[in-house]
């Protein structure tokens, strides 16, 4: 039998400690680029591929405006709200590596609107953070 799909945070750091199960099959990462001020979203499914292996697929990417070296890929649509929204062309993944410095603002995590600081899930020790799509047994 399958377990329940999700992702499992962990620190790079610290990976003898045991990884925070988040049971999630739709969530949107967000920040806020720290020099330029611009707020990025990102789309993601944990999803099965063929094999049975849970992966990690982007869906839609969003910004709001563009910055020096921030700039929305060519194929962007730009919206009149401001924001610019596209979909990456990227294969399903097995890990993002998400920096989280203590001299920047935490990533948004959110899930159905509502989205709250990822340390509210998993605290940050300032390096980075591994986010693997996997199941729960």
């Amino acid at each position: 039998m399958l377990g329940v799909l999700g992702v499992c945070l962990t620190l790079a750091a610290a990976p003898a400690l045991p990884p925070r199960f988040v049971p999630v099959r739709a969530f949107t990462l967000a920040w806020t680029h720290s020099i330029e001020k611009i707020r990025w979203e990102e789309d993601y499914r944990v999803q099965r591929d063929a094999s049975g292996q849970a992966v990690l697929v982007a869906g839609q990417a969003r910004v709001l405006g563009s910055g020096a070296g921030m700039d929305p890929p060519p194929d962007a649509i730009h919206h009149a709200d401001g924001w610019y929204s596209y979909q990456p062309q990227t294969p399903p993944l097995q890990v993002l590596r998400l920096t989280r410095s203590i001299y920047t603002a935490d990533y948004d995590w959110c899930v159905e609107g509502h989205c709250r600081p990822l340390r509210a899930i998993m605290p940050t020790d300032g390096d980075v953070t591994l986010l693997k799509p996997c199941q729960r047994p």
